[in-house]
């Protein structure tokens, strides 16, 4: 399938566009320079075109489920969303100069590090959990590394309710990293999909592929990633510096049976963390967002299709064109929000008095002068 060409960037009020940074099946994402306060965002938009009920419904849940967890350390930040004066929902957020799209694929990636990246990771997805929400599509490419060096996961375009949902669901996956039971179909996204998810994530990281891809690229097709998923059980890496007890976890984390696996996203981030202690490296905090707190943030509403958010149907700016109103009135008539006329000037009067008198008064001081001039008055 052709891939999609990306759509113009938007013209958004108090934001500068300055590139495209990507684009993805359904949306695209453009840099920002926002004026106040002055930084760089990531702007989040629909194409003009798109007016998919579902689509809307996904991009609304995205803003919701980043608003409700962004202040995890380990999640992007969102800032703000809105809609354009073209009518295109937009999400505003962090900028995250790198990713782990291609870095896996061209380095061999340090053991410390991909053991820190799982443990924040699962304490990102521990927290989404304890709030009801899954991400459902964790992979390599949707963790991003902020200006600061710290990897944050991102893209929850397609993440859902932990709650049981009543109707159709949108079954939605990244295929190298999708669990057994997600690829036959048998759910949409639950905890143990999701530690299956991160642990071949993890492996992705240290092996430089995803866990079923072989070296001959002719053989990694959809179809043949699907049915090895399905059979196979974890492979074995051929990376001799990672130590066998990293191995053990992983093929725990990808157990084909889900009962086999880490009970929870916290589990495996515990794993994790005893590993780094027993290996001899720093180990990496485990931040998870307490109980009592989760059940304060608001309700995400997974079935809602609606355009949200302010709307801009026009961005101001100075205007060359010369105007007889007084300013005041002016700026007010360009307030879409104020209910005030601006009263057409009528003809204007011009009094005709005052010129006469002085035309009068003229020819008088001439004739004084000219009376003078000729030897007058005597």
């Amino acid at each position: 399938m052709a891939k999609r060409l990306p759509s113009s960037p938007p013209v958004l009020p108090g934001l500068g566009y300055v590139r495209p940074l990507g684009s993805g099946g359904f949306a695209d994402v453009f840099l920002y320079e926002q004026d106040m306060p002055r930084r760089s965002v990531a702007v989040k938009v629909l194409p003009s075109d798109v007016h998919d009920p579902e689509l809307l419904r996904m991009f609304n849940a995205e803003a919701d489920v980043l608003a409700h967890l962004s202040a995890h350390p380990s999640i992007v930040t969102v800032y703000q969303a809105g809609i354009s004066g073209e009518g295109r929902p937009y999400i505003v957020m962090e900028y995250c100069p790198g990713s782990l799209a291609q870095r896996y694929r061209i380095e061999r990636m340090p053991v410390v590090e991909v053991l820190g990246i799982g443990v924040k990771m699962a304490s990102a997805l521990e927290s989404a959990h304890r709030a009801g929400l899954v991400h459902r599509d964790i992979k390599p490419s949707n963790i991003l590394v902020t200006s600061f060096g710290v990897p944050v996961l991102a893209d929850f375009g397609i993440s859902s309710s932990l709650a049981p949902r009543s109707g159709e669901q949108v079954l939605a996956m990244s295929v190298p990293w999708s669990a057994p039971e997600v690829i036959s179909e048998q759910t949409t996204g639950t905890v143990a999909s999701e530690v299956w998810g991160l642990g071949a994530t993890i492996y992705s990281l240290l092996a430089g592929r995803s866990p079923f891809a072989r070296m001959d690229a002719g053989q990694n097709s959809r179809d043949q990633l699907r049915r090895r998923i399905l059979r196979a059980s974890c492979p074995r890496m051929a990376r001799p510096d990672v130590p066998e007890e990293v191995h053990e976890v992983i093929a725990i984390a990808m157990a084909r049976d889900p009962r086999g696996r880490y009970p929870s996203a916290l589990a495996l981030a515990e794993a994790l963390h005893g590993l780094q202690q027993r290996l001899g490296y720093a180990p990496t905090p485990i931040e998870v967002a307490s109980y009592e707190w989760a059940p304060l943030s608001a309700h995400v509403d997974f079935a809602d299709a609606a355009p949200r958010g302010p709307v801009r149907t026009s961005v101001p700016h100075d205007s060359l064109r010369r105007t007889s109103e007084p300013e005041a009135l002016t700026t007010l008539a360009r307030d879409e929000d104020a209910d005030i006329t601006t009263p057409r000037a009528g003809p204007r009067r011009v009094r005709v008095w005052p010129w006469l008198v002085a035309a009068a008064g003229v020819v008088v001081v001439a004739g004084v002068v000219w009376v003078i001039a000729s030897g007058g008055f005597g």
